[in-house]
């Protein structure tokens, strides 16, 4: 979750003949660190790419296709903002993208869309950290012991939103870097089998520890989680926990769908619980 001043990581798919007009525009005097691919396949390949965080999607219409491609990635990415520019229309609707632009480079159409999204996002997200079930998790956290109480104190409060299974991964940040199952709440059935020791490079906890992103899954998504893969869920989610240092990931996977507003209200359980294992390691 960005600040109004912090550094945004924006990718631009966009036409070969207007790459240098998106870079001068985008680049001159931002905040912005700005990654530019001219198809489709290198956007999403882009999106998935592990270690690389985005916070903004910029998407020309002319690209073609592109509504499919902003279904796919609404879909994954439930909290990016997603910009869609279409010079050739006088007037569009953004469909499942956030905004429409259709004169970007025209008094900073473009930037001004962009920075606007994004101090929305960062109000509603500050307004939402004060609603009833993030102060309650914020006290509970709070009274927990140290260790591993503060980790199973989350993973409770985050079923009690309304999940079925929530599980903490810590994130080991030695040479070599490792997840391991620390703290869970759920059936029997599912406590037991789920992984202990999911693997760094190749699952969907390891994929949101390197990138810093939240990402929610449907069954034939990659990466992914054996519960969703299995059809136990038909959908789950899972945020990092801490930003610059990162203390592990969140998973939770419920039998019903799973709003932007609930990623984010996780999100704020995982921000709770980054600054309580942060003030822990400080003492």
């Amino acid at each position: 979750m960005n600040g109004s001043n912090a550094q945004l990581n924006i990718l631009a798919a966009v036409p070969v003949n207007t790459v240098a007009r998106y870079k001068q525009n985008l680049e001159e005097g931002n905040p912005f660190k700005l990654t530019v691919v001219t198809d489709l396949d290198n956007a999403r390949k882009t999106l998935d790419e592990i270690g690389k965080q985005t916070d903004v999607f910029v998407v020309d219409n002319s690209l073609g296709n592109t509504f499919k491609l902003v279904k796919e990635i609404r879909h994954t990415f439930p909290r990016l903002i997603i910009i869609l520019v279409d010079e050739e229309a006088d007037f569009a609707l953004p469909g499942r993208a956030d905004d429409i632009s259709t004169a970007p480079f025209e008094n900073n159409d473009l930037i001004t869309r962009i920075k606007r999204l994004n101090e929305d996002r960062r109000l509603q997200t500050l307004r939402a950290d004060a609603l009833p079930p993030v102060r309650q998790f914020a006290k509970s956290i709070l009274k927990a012991g140290k260790n591993k109480s503060r980790q199973q104190a989350a993973v409770e409060a985050v079923k009690e939103l309304g999940y079925d299974y929530v599980a903490f991964y810590s994130l080991s940040r030695g040479d070599v870097p490792s997840l391991i199952l620390v703290a869970q709440s759920g059936d029997d059935s599912l406590t037991s089998a789920a992984p202990k020791k999911p693997d760094y490079n190749d699952s969907l906890v390891g994929w949101v520890a390197q990138n810093g992103q939240s990402r929610t899954v449907s069954a034939d998504d990659t990466p992914n989680h054996p519960f969703l893969q299995s059809g136990k869920f038909p959908k789950g989610v899972c945020v990092p926990v801490g930003n610059n240092l990162r203390f592990g990931v969140l998973f939770a996977c419920k039998s019903d769908s799973i709003s932007g507003e609930q990623v984010m209200m996780l999100e704020l359980v995982s921000a709770q619980l980054a600054s309580a294992l942060a003030k822990e390691e400080r003492t």
